[in-house]
């Protein structure tokens, strides 16, 4: 009775209809069943429509139980009523049940590009109960493991707005083809839903003149390769010109003039959407190069209209160096993320999720300072690249730290979130060797790229 009151008192205080009922999903949502694990339907138990019937996994039948219109308003419905978590809880092992819609948090979901149902007030995914194919295994919320129980093909609503789970862009793992063994890219996009990759490392061979690693053409090779491939997967690439070594076409070109020109060089050989700007060598932090990048970005921004760029810096645990930030908005730069990286603070034992937070909330002030942004604005035009595993200076970097830093950028909607790299996604197969083939922690093949994947944006 208690829970059929609350839910009463919020149907009135939203003026709602009598039957405590919310508006049905627009005509834009999209209706059909929800498969999971072994190719099994949700499914509404015993076809009935009262408050609290369980929802669980069956075989595919084509009934009404089994079809559910996910809907632009976050709710996902079948047989006039919403999917929903008991009690409103968000504990793990929560079970969902049908039950008259009515707004609730308990009521809202969105689907990812990794293919995650998550309910964002939980911060939890529906899964399968003990990881069970078995006809009448409940459905319940739980942490987010990316495991195939907490895998679902979903009919996917349209509003003509972002739609849940299109942040593609926005998450971008670095893939690296200089060193190693580079990861197939095919394979990563299959098996986390990841559509973007952030290509490294265009830079000068000597001169004012682009190359990926300073060495490799443009064109013709194993990069355009990659870009090809992730391509023709219905991906894109984002890449990022500098990087920790190597010559740096901001130090080699001459001027402003140049160095637009270098950026546009690449623009032009790939018809790129975006680009990032990584910013780590000592050359940067002089003042003459810092203009010269900052009036070269403002020419490429000019130029191509509608194109994203990032700019990558190093960051303290309280935050970054201003001298770029301030430099760019007393010069009229307007950047699409100011992203930071916050590792190789120095020392092991740290907890990586709690000093990226806090590092990033020093660059929301630094923003908030620089352009005027309130806290929202700040946070919208920031990124976070962080690094997995063990990093270069010891700290260890986890698939949880990974979590935690994935729930701070979905509560402030942030505008960048990348991590050095694909390469290292996946575990080791003996001791660490440090040569970035991969994480030196515990973990599966592509686990923190299937992490950063679940962001909506």
């Amino acid at each position: 009775m208690q829970r059929h009151a609350l839910r009463c008192a919020l149907a009135l205080s939203l003026g709602l209809t009598a039957v405590g009922t919310v508006a049905a999903p627009s005509a834009s949502a999209a209706t059909g069943t929800i498969t999971g694990l072994a190719g099994k339907c949700l499914d509404v138990a015993g076809a009935s429509s009262a408050d609290g019937t369980a929802v669980q996994l069956y075989d595919c039948n084509g009934t009404a139980a089994q079809q559910w219109t996910v809907g632009s308003d976050g709710t996902i419905r079948a047989l006039g009523k919403c999917l929903d978590v008991t009690g409103g809880s968000t504990a793990n092992g929560a079970q969902l049940q049908l039950w008259t819609c009515s707004g609730g948090a308990q009521q809202k979901w969105t689907v990812s590009a990794a293919r995650d149902i998550v309910n964002p007030a939980a911060d939890k995914c529906l899964d399968a109960t003990g990881n069970s194919s078995a006809n009448g295994t409940r459905a319940q919320i739980w942490t987010c493991t990316g495991a195939a129980n907490q895998q679902w093909n979903a009919p996917a609503a349209g509003d003509g707005t972002t739609p849940p789970g299109s942040a593609p862009m926005a998450v971008a793992p670095y893939l690296y083809n200089g060193w190693g063994n580079p990861p197939s890219p095919t394979a990563v996009m299959n098996a986390t839903g990841v559509k973007w990759f952030t290509l490294a490392f265009v830079l000068s061979n000597g001169y004012c003149n682009p190359q990926w690693d300073g060495g490799r053409a443009l064109t013709g090779g194993v990069d355009q390769q990659t870009i090809t491939t992730v391509r023709a997967g219905g991906g894109d690439v984002v890449p990022s010109f500098g990087g920790y070594s190597g010559n740096k076409l901001e130090s080699s070109c001459a001027g402003a003039g140049e160095l637009a020109a270098a950026y546009q060089k690449v623009i032009n050989a790939y018809s790129l959407k975006a680009i990032d700007i990584d910013l780590e060598a000592a050359a940067y932090s002089n003042g003459t190069v810092q203009q010269r990048t900052v009036d070269a970005l403002k020419t490429v921004k000019a130029n191509n209209p509608g194109i994203k760029v990032y700019v990558t810096i190093g960051t303290g645990q309280s935050g970054p160096d201003t001298s770029l930030i301030n430099r760019a908005a007393a010069s009229g730069l307007t950047v699409d993320a100011w992203t930071i990286m916050p590792f190789d603070f120095g020392g092991a034992g740290q907890n990586m999720g709690t000093l990226t937070q806090r590092a990033a909330e020093g660059l929301k002030g630094a923003l908030k300072n620089a352009y005027g942004y309130n806290d929202d604005a700040a946070y919208r035009h920031m990124g976070i690249s962080s690094m997995n595993g063990i990093t270069d200076d010891n700290e260890t970097v986890t698939t949880a730290d990974f979590q935690t830093i994935l729930t701070y950028a979905q509560a402030h909607h942030l505008a960048r979130l990348t991590f050095w790299s694909a390469n290292r996604d996946r575990p080791c197969p003996g001791a660490y060797p440090n040569d970035d083939t991969c994480s030196g922690v515990s973990q599966s093949n592509w686990q923190f790229t299937s992490i950063f994947a679940r962001y909506t944006g």
